[in-house]
């Protein structure tokens, strides 16, 4: 997944210095203010008034550069996942690893993706986003331009190197595959049908690449 680095890419273009834009001090306060308030009364009782009261700004700043409390708590995951990662981070640190073995580069990548799901700092609010993007359209165009695309474009041009280099039979789906690996880690994590481990993530790994590669590589 390696959402930090993505986010940290992401988070230097949306953001880039424009004095037209918001204040950059007050900016933080809000997405300081929501991600602090999400942890301590939850999504269903976060509010755009509580933000701006916690951010000590006007409710009417907030809507002039977020639509929703949704959208505010989408910035807000992505300025904490950019922070736990080097500013130099570009698109080039934000690939994923590619060593020549896919199976070793895709269970360091799931098992990563595992670490975030199961980071007691974001699980809530992910969840809470995960459902309010079902029902929020402008939310899930949001999602889908920030962050989903940019991070299926990426894994994508992983699984099109392995199949370049023979790794992958040619006919793969490589959209598929990707839904294959990180579809399901997903919805195990939403449904919590069974623990999110290392071991889980190895495992799902091999299963999907014996299915992948079909019988002549196994």
């Amino acid at each position: 997944m390696r959402l930090a680095s993505l986010a940290a890419m992401t988070s230097r273009q949306q953001n880039r210095p424009n004095p037209a834009r918001r204040s950059e001090a007050s900016r933080q306060a809000i997405l300081t203010a929501a991600f602090d308030l999400v942890g301590e009364v939850g999504y269903a009782r976060l509010s755009i008034e509580g933000i701006a009261a916690r951010a000590g700004v006007g409710k009417q700043t907030i809507y002039r550069w977020w639509p929703s409390k949704g959208a505010v708590l989408f910035d807000a995951l992505l300025t904490l996942a950019a922070q736990g990662s080097d500013d130099a981070t570009g698109a080039a640190d934000a690939a994923l690893p590619d060593t020549g073995d896919l199976e070793r580069d895709l269970k360091t990548v799931l098992r990563a993706t595992v670490e975030e799901l199961t980071d007691p700092r974001l699980d809530g609010m992910m969840r809470a986003l995960s459902v309010e993007i079902i029902t929020d359209p402008a939310l899930a165009a949001l999602y889908a331009e920030r962050l989903d695309g940019p991070m299926r474009k990426l894994k994508l041009a992983r699984l099109r190197s392995a199949q370049q280099a023979g790794q992958l039979p040619q006919d793969t789906d490589l959209d598929l595959a990707v839904d294959m690996l990180w579809g399901v880690l997903r919805t195990t994590w939403l449904d919590r049908s069974r623990p999110l481990t290392a071991e889980y993530a190895d495992l799902l790994v091999r299963t999907a690449l014996n299915g992948l590669r079909g019988p002549a590589h196994r």
